[in-house]
């Protein structure tokens, strides 16, 4: 089978010739190790830094040069993309202060990370918008069809037309795209989560806005040629979903089923990525979705469980710890490797990938050794008497 196949038939619960493999997000680190050259994508500060230099070309150039290659190497079956920025691009540099934090025109402040390398916020809390009344969001509903939108054609497709044009007879292409994850406003995300409950009214106007803009945008996903979209939006904490169910299926539920109906219709698969403890909306997920990425192991979502009670209805695409592949060792990758298929594979319905994503600090050994996995044991029919 051609890896596009491959993954339309585990997207179906048909058995292919060998399990699929794909990730939503490789940072620098991964493609530097196994592709033996320095790059800009997802670079984090060295990425920013270019752009802020004027080098928009070169980072898309390397985006398009060391994502396909990177799946060509690792022998995957789905390549992600998404927008890139558009031709001409060139931000205005944040100011470096003596103490090495950045500022931006707006007075907001922000430090690399010393874990990811990150640019990031001092403040963490962005939320959609900080004050809101029915009112006001109905204005931002009245005026959505005249917000700019890139058209089909539009240089921030760059990287996805490369894409299509080069793996898209043989590959699988996934674009990242939005999505809503609860609706909120404020000043800072306490205040989002308070006022959450204490304005549904608002919220659920906030919803509404959402929906629409992201069906708008569907029509111009529709028109670059890729296979389905990933909505990316996590619902869910390391312990419990993030609001009340009751909420998500009064003024979410609504949106990402609007949005995944008319995905279908035009004929997109929806690949839905979500992080999280979401138990308590699983079956919802499994309504409407093609497949659920980020099966976060660590926050109670077991993939054996998970097959049992919705594996007939939803592919299930992670089983390889993200923990494991950035501390932990190849015999970790084997073991979480040999739960997944075992309890996920049979019958078709799963991919496997990471339970997030091959991250900064993500062992080239490990991430060898789950190819290894799949390449000696995920061969159907799936017999654990190889896992060895």
């Amino acid at each position: 089978m051609l890896p596009r196949e491959r993954v339309f038939a585990a997207l179906e619960h048909r058995e292919p010739d060998r399990i699929p493999w794909g990730e939503h997000s490789v940072d620098y680190n991964v493609y530097e190790d196994i592709l033996g050259r320095p790059t800009l994508v997802q670079a984090k500060m060295r990425e920013t830094q270019a752009l802020w230099d004027g080098r928009r070309d070169e980072v898309v150039a390397a985006y398009k040069r060391d994502r396909l290659d990177l799946v060509r190497a690792l022998d995957m079956d789905i390549v992600f993309v998404g927008r890139v920025p558009p031709k001409d691009y060139r931000p205005e540099p944040y100011q470096q202060m003596p103490d090495g934090t950045y500022r931006d025109a707006e007075g907001r402040t922000y430090h690399i990370s010393a874990t990811t390398h990150d640019l990031m916020p001092t403040e963490m809390g962005r939320t959609l918008l900080q004050t809101a009344t029915v009112e006001s969001v109905q204005e931002l509903i009245d005026r959505v069809d005249q917000e700019p939108l890139p058209g089909p054609d539009d240089s921030c497709w760059e990287l996805v037309h490369h894409a299509v044009r080069e793996m898209g007879q043989t590959h699988f292409i996934m674009l990242l795209c939005g999505d809503l994850e609860w609706p909120r406003f404020g000043r800072t995300e306490e205040e989002g989560w308070v006022n959450l409950v204490l304005y549904p009214e608002v919220c659920s106007k906030i919803a509404e806005l959402a929906q629409k803009r992201l069906l708008r945008e569907l029509r111009v996903y529709a028109q670059l040629g890729v296979d389905g979209i990933m909505p990316c939006g996590d619902l869910g904490s390391s312990t419990a979903l993030m609001a009340s169910p009751r909420i998500y299926r009064e003024m979410v539920f609504p949106v990402h089923k609007a949005v995944a109906d008319e995905a279908h219709r035009l004929g997109l698969k929806v690949l839905k990525h979500c992080c999280g403890h979401v138990w308590p909306v699983v079956d919802l997920l499994a309504d409407i979705y093609d497949a659920y990425e980020g099966i976060q192991a660590s926050a109670g979502m077991d993939i054996k469980a998970l097959k049992e009670r919705v594996g007939d209805r939803l592919c299930l695409w992670g089983g390889i710890w993200h923990e494991h592949i950035i501390m932990g060792t190849p015999e970790d990758i084997r073991e979480d490797a040999r739960y997944a298929f075992a309890h996920a594979a049979p019958g078709g319905g799963y991919i496997m990938g990471s339970s997030h994503s091959l991250a900064v600090g993500a062992k080239a050994e490990n991430i060898l050794e789950m190819k290894r996995c799949r390449d000696e044991w995920g061969v159907y029919p799936i017999d654990p008497r190889r896992f060895v």
